[in-house]
């Protein structure tokens, strides 16, 4: 896992310094092209402060260097820590992203045991429906959807978090409560692709259990249809989705970036892309390494929820 993170750090360091330039020369032209001289002197300080001054791989390894000590260093944009910047929208990404996921599960196993267990009945050709819609619409095309409902019909809007009156405020339970009333719009819009991609999975996974020999056995020695099913084949078929679990890790602090966009929503998302545009480095790298570590913590975790599940994993 250790020398996965550094090879990734690698490859997005390297990514980032891609595009031609850097973050003062982006920033340099728009003053120019806005009018405004640039003092030479100015901006050969902020050069040495951020290490612009340097050649790539010494700028890799002043960040590196500060990493390894906990300093994911000074965003150029913000001119504040990258730390405390993730730290204002970590929360709510962790909240939003951790929700959703919880959502997805509990909605997109229940209906694919359903589907698998009352094949081409009229409930599952509708869920095969919503698998395939969910699976092809863009989440930020079913967020302007919701927007242009939500308004054209009910005339509310559904962007951001809180309403005005609690943008701002210090958290308190009427903020709490306010941030409930307007999460479900998110968790619906980002939790509809991922529950649809899972409904698929587990009608797939249990219906090719659900005709395997072992299972027409038991049915025959007259175990219970309801033992019978949680028992064997759903603890089977659900090994391809524990598999996925750790994927979902990353997404909480991705924090879907282009539906949190669209929606206004204050996440890590729609930060990390800023930092990219504006090249960035140390606020768009710490957006790399926190992405690459849950990724490689997540697939841990489902390696060993495989174990757990499935003994011949363990065995084997």
């Amino acid at each position: 896992m250790i020398i996965v993170i550094f090879l990734m750090t690698v490859v997005g360091y390297i990514i980032i310094e891609l595009p031609p330039g850097d973050f003062l020369t982006s920033l340099v032209s728009s003053l120019q092209a806005s009018g405004f001289n640039v003092d030479q002197a100015a901006l050969e300080s902020l050069k040495r402060q951020y290490g612009l001054d340097l050649p790539p791989y010494q700028r890799y390894l002043k960040w590196m260097g500060g990493l390894l000590k906990g300093d994911f260093g000074i965003s150029m944009q913000w001119r504040r820590p990258v730390w405390d910047l993730l730290k204002e929208r970590l929360a709510l990404t962790i909240v939003i992203s951790t929700m959703s996921v919880i959502v997805t599960y509990l909605i997109a196993i229940p209906i694919g045991i359903y589907s698998a267990t009352h094949q081409y009945s009229i409930f599952d050709y509708i869920f095969t429906a919503f698998g395939f819609l969910g699976i092809a619409m863009p989440t930020f095309l079913l967020a302007l959807i919701f927007m242009f409902l939500a308004y054209k019909y009910f005339n509310i809007s559904v962007m951001g978090l809180f309403s005005p009156s609690f943008q701002y405020a210090p958290w308190n339970l009427a903020k709490f409560i306010d941030m409930l009333r307007h999460i479900w719009v998110p968790l619906i819009i980002i939790s509809m692709s991922g529950t649809a991609g899972l409904i698929r999975i587990m009608r797939g996974c249990l219906l090719d259990e659900l005709s395997k020999p072992y299972v027409v056995t038991a049915r025959a020695k007259g175990l219970p249809e309801r033992r019978l099913l949680f028992k064997y084949p759903v603890r089977i078929a659900i090994n391809p989705i524990l598999s996925t679990i750790g994927w979902t890790l990353p997404g909480i602090v991705s924090g879907e970036s282009l539906a949190s966009i669209v929606l206004g929503l204050p996440t890590t998302g729609p930060l990390f892309l800023d930092a990219l545009r504006n090249q960035d480095m140390y606020l768009a790298g710490a957006n790399v390494v926190l992405v690459c570590t849950f990724t490689v913590i997540g697939m841990f975790i489902s390696d060993l929820l495989l174990v757990w599940a499935d003994p011949r994993i363990r065995y084997e």
